[in-house]
């Protein structure tokens, strides 16, 4: 939702045919004798489908060139001959995912824990909104096991020995590494703006003098995705990238700040856990102002010395103590109630019961007979012919 301030009488934006837009007058300002009316323009974007990023995928990706005599059946390699450097034989991906474009919902949308698009991150997905996996970022709310990766791929106990590939499940790593970077002067101006377009990023460190680089991200399923999306890609030089996973950094600063962020996030979780008025009674009981809290307790359950336990205090719903007050308050409100009726119907039993010298049919004969009888006046003959006349 995105809120614009613009002056009554000016023309409003362009907005796009898929947006509902909603204006209210929020307040009159009166400036150099000129009457202003701020208006609140609301925009609500629906959600839009997503694109086709190629029209047709290639059934086969490009094979790497023979570069061996032998083809080893048990390696799935070529041995023998010349050897070429892996690193300079990279060729650089024709396509690349462009997010605000590309993004959009499928139909992993109405399934939850559906995983993301590979081939949308690199740039290549030719099923659009009808693709049965993810077309956006991951975000914080997306949480997938310890043993597949976001596209749902398994990963390995180890690294593979070139830190490529799917990664380790024995370790949680939020840091790639990136080489194959010409080196410039603003070189970290230019690696940070083209990785912050796959997700939040914690820190970048990059070395210059060697094209080097390495992007640690807050979330680790956008550490996987922006792998993918930047893997032989370009920056702005027109370089073939090589994107891995970096190793553990010996830097006895960079583990303790590798822990340090583990124990935050591990907070962050257990805080989104526990009731919020409890984080409020914790705050207040750093500041000094729990004693406070305690003594409105006691006298509001009328006990001297008496404070419920966290597990009364902060539960939800009906097994809340202060839910069960009320409960209890109401049951006793219908009590008092359902007895003052009781009382009100034995007082009217008394009054009747007072009468039982005479049965209740004879006090209705004597009210019938009591009251006089309307007799009916004789209608007058009108049009009466007698036979003697």
């Amino acid at each position: 939702m995105a809120e614009v301030e613009e002056k009554h009488g000016n023309n409003a934006q362009e907005t796009n045919k898929n947006d509902v837009v909603k204006e209210e007058i929020t307040e009159t300002i009166e400036e150099s004798g000129k009457i202003i009316k701020k208006v609140k323009k609301i925009v609500k974007r629906k959600k839009r489908p997503a694109r086709k990023q190629i029209e047709e995928r290639p059934e086969f990706e490009m094979e790497a060139p023979q570069q061996g005599q032998v083809y080893n059946i048990w390696y799935n390699k070529w041995s023998g001959g010349n050897r070429e450097d892996p690193l300079k034989s990279q060729v650089k991906s024709d396509t690349r995912c462009n997010i605000e474009q590309d993004s959009g919902y499928t139909k992993a949308d109405k399934i939850p824990g559906s995983y993301f698009c590979l081939y949308f991150a690199r740039g290549m997905c030719s099923e659009g909104s009808k693709c049965e996996y993810l077309h956006r970022l991951p975000n914080e709310t997306d949480f997938f096991n310890a043993n597949v990766d976001c596209f749902g791929r398994e990963k390995h106990a180890d690294y593979r020995d070139d830190m490529g590939g799917v990664g380790s499940f024995l370790r949680q790593n939020h840091t790639l590494y990136i080489g194959g970077i010409q080196p410039t002067d603003d070189i970290e101006e230019v690696v940070a703006r083209h990785f912050a377009e796959w997700g939040d990023i914690e820190r970048i460190r990059v070395l210059n003098s060697r094209g080097i680089a390495f992007v640690t991200y807050v979330n680790e399923a956008n550490a996987q995705f922006a792998k993918e999306a930047m893997a032989h890609q370009s920056l702005d030089n027109d370089e073939c990238l090589n994107c891995r996973w970096a190793t553990l950094d010996p830097n006895p600063a960079s583990q303790a700040r590798n822990q340090r962020r583990l124990e935050e996030r591990a907070a962050d979780v257990v805080k989104k856990l526990l009731p919020k008025e409890f984080l409020e009674d914790l705050q207040e009981s750093k500041t000094g102002k729990g004693n406070q809290k305690k003594r409105k307790l006691e006298l509001e359950f009328g006990l001297e010395g008496y404070v419920p336990s966290d597990d009364l205090l902060y539960a939800d719903g009906s097994s809340s103590i202060r839910n069960q007050k009320s409960i209890e308050a109401s049951t006793q409100h219908n009590q008092q109630k359902e007895a003052s009726q009781e009382n009100a119907d034995q007082v009217e039993q008394s009054s009747t019961s007072s009468n039982k010298f005479l049965d209740p049919d004879v006090l209705n004969d004597l009210r019938r007979v009591s009251q006089p009888s309307q007799q009916k006046s004789p209608a007058l003959v009108v049009g009466y012919d007698s036979d003697e006349d």
